[in-house]
């Protein structure tokens, strides 16, 4: 057994019962969102939810305010929190304040451009994207401050990297403190502020609710490299349109590429060969076709694979290597890892997605492989038109 692997826990387990629980939040110039939300995550009647640890995405100038207001030793306000309603164990430093970055990866100050946009989109999701690969964490996310754009981008990404435990929700607080930049939280003692209409208010009526916002998981439908890896929101997003979208196969042999549910990938000629194979009987209409045996070389197997090599890496091209392993023709171990090596690189592009684009063997004996797209959703970039077609969905 791997001692390294990730624990497993089962999707009946209440958010709260996890060992690592995450309040994630965004804020602009209003800080007191993580006290609100953290003050309702707590005080919740009936499905309390104390976080370990909380982290703030933010300007440089949010970080500025979110350090002095809540983190300061003459302020202090999360640690008041904490005091007030005896919630140990929630870590909540400096370090935990992290600053959005602009294209040139400095301290963003604002969104104030498409860049700075696709920036804090590309932020934002990383962030969510690495608290989520914590199979031993539950992640709550708050979509109520900063800007428009930051609270999208949240709810956007826990859609795309969700899991069951994981939640999304908006704080509401009561008036006339929703509109006070000195209100924090509603108190357990008598506290009297002045409001920003000049109003005096006692904070320990204040009334901080959240309002959970259900969400559609995506994360089923991306592949492992974009879950595990470094990708950009735009990148990600394409990934789960792919999942959703319609199967539809496109062969480039010249460019020896392929157009899989609008992402391109690039394949091996070795692979590409064997699937330009199966898409031809698609085209052709001709019936599923049995492996060739182990040990046993099938010279029309060979046939069929080395034309359709040919036709990828042209007439004159030194396939020799590929006639001479394939001289008395293909046996079953070679086809199984040229179809091997084909499901892999499909799945790691692809992720659940590539299912659609496998070679199928039917699922009963004696095993016999085909593609089960329609003839229609099967096509070969041959053509000077469907070549620019091809070329547009394949554009970022």
């Amino acid at each position: 057994m791997n001692s390294n692997a990730s624990p497993s826990y089962p999707d009946t387990l209440l958010p709260a019962q996890f060992p690592r629980r995450v309040l994630l939040a965004v804020s602009g110039l209003t800080p007191q969102i993580v006290t609100e939300t953290l003050y309702a995550l707590a005080a919740d009647e009936f499905a309390p939810f104390v976080p370990t640890e909380v982290h703030l995405i933010t300007s440089a100038e949010g970080a500025r305010r979110a350090e002095l207001s809540l983190l300061s030793d003459d302020l202090g306000w999360f640690h008041k929190l904490c005091t007030d309603y005896h919630l140990p164990g929630v870590t909540f430093d400096r370090s935990h304040i992290h600053v959005m970055r602009d294209a040139h990866g400095q301290p963003m100050n604002d969104i104030r451009s498409p860049a700075d946009n696709r920036a804090a989109a590309d932020f934002i999701t990383a962030q969510v994207r690495a608290i989520t690969a914590d199979s031993g964490c539950a992640l709550h996310a708050s979509i109520a401050g900063g800007r428009k754009t930051m609270g999208f981008y949240l709810g956007y990404a826990l859609s795309l990297f969700g899991r069951p435990q994981d939640r999304l929700s908006h704080v509401l607080v009561s008036e006339p403190f929703e509109s006070s930049y000195d209100f924090f939280y509603p108190t357990p003692y008598s506290r009297v502020l002045q409001t920003r209409d000049g109003q005096l208010a006692d904070t320990a009526m204040a009334q901080v609710t959240l309002a959970e916002i259900p969400f559609v998981s995506l994360r089923h439908g991306l592949p492992t490299n974009l879950l595990a890896g470094v990708a950009s929101f735009n990148d990600t997003v394409a990934a789960a349109r792919a999942a959703l979208a319609p199967a539809q196969l496109v062969l480039d042999l010249t460019r020896q590429c392929i157009l899989a549910g609008g992402r391109e990938l690039t394949l091996p000629p070795a692979e590409l060969a064997l699937l330009a194979v199966f898409a031809r009987q698609t085209l052709d209409g001709l019936e599923p076709l049995s492996a060739p045996t182990k040990g046993v070389p099938d010279p029309l197997w060979a046939k069929r694979y080395l034309r359709e090599y040919r036709r990828i890496t042209g007439n004159l091209a030194d396939i020799e290597g590929t006639e001479r392993a394939l001289k008395n023709g293909m046996d079953g171990e070679y086809f199984s890892t040229r179809k091997s090596k084909l499901e892999t690189r499909l799945r790691n592009k692809l992720g659940p997605a590539a299912a659609a684009y496998r070679i199928h063997d039917g699922g009963t004996r004696p095993r016999r492989y085909a593609l089960t797209l329609r003839p229609d959703a099967v096509r070969f970039a041959t053509d000077v038109a469907f070549q620019e077609e091809f070329d547009d969905h394949a554009k970022p």
